[in-house]
């Protein structure tokens, strides 16, 4: 087994880092919160002090952080990490994060003798809690074989997108269209509920019909439909809407660089703009409904 470092212990980062723990890894983690620390702590993993401390003597880093400037100062600079981390290290980096800052830090890592990948995921934090992500790589694929064991214990699908920054694009891809589809599944059962209909049997109605989608059937928006999901507990504990605000940025970004049309991915951005400027930044993506609805 690995000893491993792991930084940042979010509402993806802790059940991933309790995954690890659970597969037999010895795990070192760091994080800003005291709460998530303890989590971890009160699991086994033991505590560094910051983040240089915790990868002192790892063989893997793994880190999980908000957004790409957090990454970018976490490993680099004269403040960053990679200067701390022992050649020959793993560095597995699993935010959704620009593909340039992923290319960037990959190209750091590789001066100093260090193999990364960017390894962002999908699944929620339901599938961070049952371990059956999906993680999407960017990277050597021989690498890849190295990190495989470690990506398994927290993860049930592992796709090698291609070099670096590839598992980035990807991801970016993947998020723009959840974040076209909830907007879409929240509109639609808003537009059911305002002409009477039951949320439970529209969903039902729609899950077997040509409208099923993810959202609808597994993250269903409306509070009573489905259990275990954000709307089943006032949207918290999810991915909130200023992460997907940001994701859809760098969507906005990407197709800039690349002059794609994305006409649908941009007013998913509006959307989730306007409903973060109400307050609901710190809710989870799917109380989108919760702005459509408000006409009602």
């Amino acid at each position: 087994m690995s000893r491993i470092a792991f930084i940042g212990l979010g509402n993806m980062g802790g059940p991933m880092a309790q995954n690890l723990l659970k597969a037999g890894h010895t795990l070192n983690v760091f994080d800003l919160s005291p709460a998530a620390i303890k989590t971890l702590a009160d699991a086994g993993a033991g505590v560094a002090a910051s983040a240089k401390d915790a990868v002192g003597d790892a063989d893997i880093v793994v880190s999980m952080l908000p957004a790409s400037r957090h990454v970018e100062a976490l490993y680099l600079g004269e403040a960053g990490i990679l200067a701390h981390i022992k050649p020959g290290t793993l560095i597995i980096e699993c935010s959704t994060i620009a593909a340039q800052s992923a290319i960037t830090v990959a190209k750091a890592a590789t001066a100093r003798g260090l193999a990364m990948l960017d390894a962002p995921v999908s699944g929620g934090t339901g599938g961070a809690i049952a371990g059956t992500l999906t993680f999407i790589v960017g990277g050597d694929v021989v690498v890849l074989e190295r990190a495989r064991p470690v990506l398994a214990a927290m993860g049930k699908n592992i796709f090698h997108a291609g070099s670096h920054g590839a598992g980035q694009t990807a991801k970016i891809c993947n998020n723009m269209l959840l974040g076209i589809l909830m907007a879409g599944t929240a509109e639609a059962l808003a537009l059911g509920m305002a002409n009477g209909l039951d949320p439970h049997v529209l969903s039902d109605i729609m899950s077997k019909s040509s409208g099923r989608n993810w959202a609808l059937e597994l993250y269903n928006p409306i509070p009573g439909v489905m259990d275990n999901v954000p709307a089943a507990r006032g949207y918290s504990g999810g991915f909130v809407v200023d992460l997907m605000l940001k994701d859809l940025g760098l969507a906005t970004e990407t197709a800039l660089s690349a002059q794609a049309l994305i006409p649908l991915g941009e007013l998913a951005r509006n959307l989730y703009a306007m409903h973060s400027k109400s307050g609901a930044g710190a809710l989870d993506f799917s109380s989108i409904v919760q702005m459509l609805r408000k006409s009602e």
